[in-house]
């Protein structure tokens, strides 16, 4: 071997065994398809041997790159500890903060609050990802989270600065809007798909006799909360999406079983950082604002029970 393989080697190697195809390694490496495939083409002329096999269904990693793989796991763990700790000596409020949370508390609670902070903090550049998978903390997929869940991983450090309330909402101009609570089965309803199975409000239909009755299913909440706006059927969502839109009604109480708990969440090597000690105390006070309505306190019929 004329050269000795680099970091970017390495992790090319180990963004193709992750996502098991060139695509979702380039994705996940901010390169082109053509670039990772020119790396990876380098790096197993340079090494004399296949790294992958190569089928339709996508890029199966040999022995030796099974190996090669690991090691790069290995570096991995430790570049992103060492960068934790560099970034932890940094006490001043600038640089980039990449921020993870759910496409529906983004649309429907936090952009204002970011609007807000980036005037507060202008030498804070912010970098926001939405997705209902749990970003990698440890992995430096992100420096922050934003999630509602029931608890957040050992290896985080945070705070619960909400509880959020969930109920059934309709259409002001659907007839379940006037009908009685008993009623409520009758009617069609919008459900969350397989991709949301580790939220609550797919078994608590299920338990209630409801998932059956979804004709339309949807991986989002603020689509679901559209959804019963257009009049296609009844949903269960958080109140603060719910009650943001005029056009659609709150028909229950909140449902106590499906309460879950609003975290702000970083690495324990981060919360010294000063942009990352920044944002948590920022955004603590501004949720802390908007709990009442969080909790399902504010609009909303809540005089009637759940069915």
């Amino acid at each position: 071997m004329s050269e000795q393989l680099t970091w970017d080697d390495l992790r090319t190697v180990r963004a193709v065994m992750r996502g098991g195809s060139l695509s979702a390694a380039a994705r996940a490496l901010d390169l082109s398809h053509a670039t990772v495939y020119r790396r990876l083409g380098a790096i197993e002329a340079r090494l004399g041997v296949r790294l992958f096999t190569r089928a339709r269904t996508g890029y199966t990693p040999t022995a030796a790159g099974e190996e090669l793989s690991a090691l790069a796991e290995e570096v991995e763990v430790g570049v992103v500890s060492v960068e934790r700790r560099i970034m932890g000596r940094d006490l001043r409020p600038s640089g980039r903060l990449r921020v993870a949370t759910t496409d529906t508390l983004l649309l429907a609670l936090l952009t204002p609050m970011l609007a807000r902070f980036r005037k507060l903090f202008p030498d804070i550049e912010l970098e926001v990802v939405a997705s209902n998978e749990m970003a990698n903390l440890t992995r430096r997929d992100a420096d922050v989270a934003i999630r509602a869940a029931p608890r957040p991983p050992e290896t985080l450090v945070g705070r619960k600065v909400a509880d959020v309330a969930w109920a059934v909402y309709a259409s002001r101009r659907h007839p379940a809007a006037r009908a009685a609570p008993s009623d409520l089965a009758a009617f069609e309803w919008i459900g969350p798909d397989e991709s949301l199975s580790n939220v609550a409000v797919a078994p608590w239909m299920s338990r209630q006799g409801l998932f059956e009755r979804a004709r339309y299913r949807t991986n989002t909440f603020v689509g679901a909360r559209d959804a019963v706006e257009a009049g296609i059927g009844l949903a269960v969502l958080p109140c603060f999406v719910g009650e943001s839109r005029g056009g659609v009604v709150r028909i229950t109480r909140p449902i106590p079983e499906l309460t879950s708990e609003l975290w702000l969440l970083t690495h324990p090597d981060l919360r010294t950082v000063g942009r990352v000690r920044a944002f948590l105390d920022f955004m603590a006070g501004a949720v802390a604002a908007r709990r009442s309505f969080l909790a399902g306190r504010r609009g909303g019929a809540g005089a009637r029970t759940a069915t």
